[in-house]
């Protein structure tokens, strides 16, 4: 079974994302505005008081975030006391903005530039983590123009590598529904629980906005 797949939009190349962060930069040096959140700040606190839950994580757990933006959640997440904190993004321009953002904020994140594609490189940089989290990657992904479910694949096998069998893959999308990702995701991945988030029912039928789920590896 496979869903029925996205129709692509510049959100999904690099060009656009580099654009962004350009005048994400630009923005935070003459006004201090980091930038989007995205799928807005309420989504990212759902995440992150799930993990404050969770008796399994200690505060040195490492956590890497899979194309972080403006690094907001690694940010959040080292207030809270976390230590081991790493974001990986294929812009460099989103580097430069979350780095200059956590040291203005004299918080210790790691940062790096990393093809997410290249699941053997990342593997091999970074080993494994105990928390991987995703919020919009995994969409922006989906909505290449060329190839998504080729690269989406590669993209969850880089994210399979990354994992061990006590790790949690925390994936957030506001393209596909639940039932989609568990679809997508089955050869790989398993459901530990999900996020709840707000929904809304139009038309007789109750639905999400937002999607969060915690899948274990296979």
């Amino acid at each position: 079974m496979s869903v029925e797949e996205l129709e692509g939009s510049e959100l999904g190349t690099k060009n656009y994302w580099d654009s962004s962060y350009d005048q994400d930069i630009a923005n935070y040096k003459n006004h201090g505005d980091v930038g989007t959140i995205w799928f807005d700040e309420d989504s990212q606190i759902r995440i992150i008081n799930w993990i404050l839950k969770q008796d399994t994580f200690s505060n040195d757990v490492n956590v890497v975030d899979m194309g972080y933006g403006n690094g907001m959640f690694l940010i959040e997440l080292a207030r809270e006391g976390f230590s081991n904190l790493l974001g990986v993004d294929y812009s460099e321009g989103a580097i430069e903005l979350a780095k200059q953002i956590a040291k203005d904020q004299e918080l210790n994140i790691r940062y790096q530039v990393a093809d997410l594609l290249n699941t053997e490189l990342c593997q091999q940089q970074f080993g494994t983590f105990g928390i991987v989290h995703d919020k919009g990657t995994y969409d922006a992904i989906s909505l290449c123009p060329d190839n998504p479910r080729e690269k989406r694949d590669t993209y969850l096998n880089t994210v399979h590598s990354l994992m061990d069998e006590n790790s949690v893959f925390i994936l957030t999308s506001c393209n596909w529904t639940e039932d989609e990702l568990l679809i997508s995701l089955a050869d790989k991945f398993v459901k530990k629980c999900s996020i709840p988030t707000p929904c809304f029912k139009f038309g007789g039928k109750i639905g999400s906005v937002v999607s969060s789920i915690v899948f274990t590896k296979k």
